[in-house]
């Protein structure tokens, strides 16, 4: 078990190196992990017993944890529980003896990041640090943006950091301190009340009403008596006057969503509403004078409604001052691992300790194209929370649609294509649907960003060498 030199080369991809604490009784093992640990570029601690080693966490930051199973004293098993229980953000490796293969799998069960058995050769313990201090990497990365996103005023709901979401909020920031129609576009599940909620609630209205409408859960013969109001008599059962939706927002915004539903017949009321700024309840002559916002949403396409017929164009005028676009969440996929842990403690909240996801589940995630963007990656992640068990979801928590990968799938095609261009595709895609962010697409892709440099590098020889 010797190591080589190729360890010193990633040391310098850590520009702020993670602790390793190794606990074994074996001075030799205890030495050649501290070796690997440091040639990795990360700060190593070694000690031979548990005892030493719960008084280690104690006295300083630890993010990785090596331990042998058998080590003397309470054992690995029990180091590995109270780690889980005090220290949950630590990541634990444990190394098992062979043939002792289900001390390990009991290991996982309970939440170590992966395991190794005796005797083991240099380079797999290597493989093993680096890809859970990757993952550390990158799940200190999430909550440090989680925490970015959560204290930034007017966005509350929504997560994501990719180019395409940045340019909504830029959008949310510019039209919350106006009151111009806005209208969202977006495909079911996308957030748009959540961008109507930030529009809101990040503008001098903040502190009035903010009235939500779905015009498609409205019965078509209801929604204007909802949205006017109406006296009482007016019609047969209207025993009261009842204030109409636009007229209870008062100085405050309401939310048209699905406006796309919006009957023609009502769509010519709403506009005389919107142009007047009055609204005339049912059965009355008197008209009420309005100062409401209104933003309105649709995953229709309404320029192809206006061309049809179905959506008066001057209502599409009036309604489309500023328009949002929300991206699907195929389109911008470098926000799912941020979105999932995000419901991870959203739905772990009531069980105690958040739960974590193991590298597979999160790789299938992202390689799924998710027709029902964001709330159905919520809904998986919600039944992934309530239907697993330990501390690390696996991909068989995943919904049924989702037990295999995308390298599981019927391809599009029936070409085949040699091994090192389909691995050329995969990294353009990547980096395309990454927005040309070099780190984020080697994620998407599960390696380091050492390695896609490199590949990069290659195409670009390749490129050059077939043009001379």
């Amino acid at each position: 078990m010797t190591s080589s030199g190729t360890g010193a080369a990633r040391a310098t991809e850590r520009p702020l190196a993670q602790a390793v604490l190794i606990v074994d009784d074996e001075a030799a093992t205890r030495e050649l992990c501290r070796d690997v640990v440091a040639e990795a570029g990360l700060r190593a601690r070694a000690v031979a017993t548990t005892e030493d080693a719960l008084e280690a966490l104690e006295q300083a930051p630890v993010d990785i944890v090596i331990t042998d199973l058998r080590v003397p004293q309470i054992g690995g098993l029990e180091l590995l529980k109270r780690i889980r229980e005090s220290h949950p953000e630590i990541a634990v490796i444990v190394l098992t003896q062979y043939g002792t293969i289900e001390s390990a799998i009991e290991a996982t069960r309970l939440g170590a990041a992966d395991y190794l058995t005796k005797p083991f050769h240099v380079p797999e313990l290597r493989g093993k640090i680096d890809r859970v201090a990757r993952a550390q990497e990158m799940d200190q990365e999430n909550r440090l943006l989680r925490e970015e996103l959560r204290t930034r005023p007017g966005f509350g709901g929504l997560i994501g950091v990719s180019p395409k979401m940045q340019k909504v909020y830029r959008l949310i920031e510019k039209v919350g301190q106006h009151n111009y129609p806005v209208l969202i576009l977006g495909e079911s599940g996308t957030g748009k009340e959540l961008v109507a909620r930030s529009i809101h609630f990040s503008g001098s209205r903040r502190n009035k009403p903010f009235v939500p409408v779905d015009c498609s859960a409205l019965v078509p013969t209801l929604i204007e008596s909802e949205l006017f109001g109406y006296v009482k008599g007016a019609f047969t059962g209207a025993l009261h006057t009842k204030t109409g939706l636009m007229e209870a927002a008062g100085s405050g915004t309401l939310f048209l969503d699905e406006i796309g539903d919006l009957p023609v017949d009502l769509q010519a009321k709403l506009l005389r509403a919107l142009q007047e700024k009055e609204v005339k309840p049912v059965g009355s002559t008197d008209r009420i004078p309005i100062s409401t916002r209104i933003i309105t949403a649709t995953n229709r396409d309404l320029e192809s409604a206006v061309r049809q017929a179905h959506f008066r164009q001057d209502l599409f005028f009036r309604l489309n001052v500023v328009q949002i676009k929300l991206p699907p969440l195929r389109e911008r996929k470098t926000d799912i691992p941020i979105l999932v842990n995000s419901f991870l403690e959203k739905f772990s909240e009531s069980g105690g300790h958040t739960r974590a996801i193991s590298e597979d589940a999160m790789t299938r995630l992202i390689s799924y194209d998710w027709p029902g963007n964001v709330r159905e990656l919520e809904n998986a992640i919600e039944r992934a929370v309530a239907l697993g068990s330990g501390p690390i979801l696996h991909a068989g928590d995943l919904p049924s649609n989702l037990q295999y990968g995308a390298s599981h799938r019927t391809p599009a095609t029936d070409e085949l294509l040699p091994l090192e261009e389909l691995e050329r595709r995969a990294i353009l895609r990547a980096l395309h649907e990454a927005g040309g962010d070099k780190l984020a697409a080697a994620r998407l892709l599960g390696i380091g960003k050492t390695t896609l440099y490199r590949k990069l590098k290659q195409y670009e020889a390749d490129s050059r060498n077939s043009l001379s």
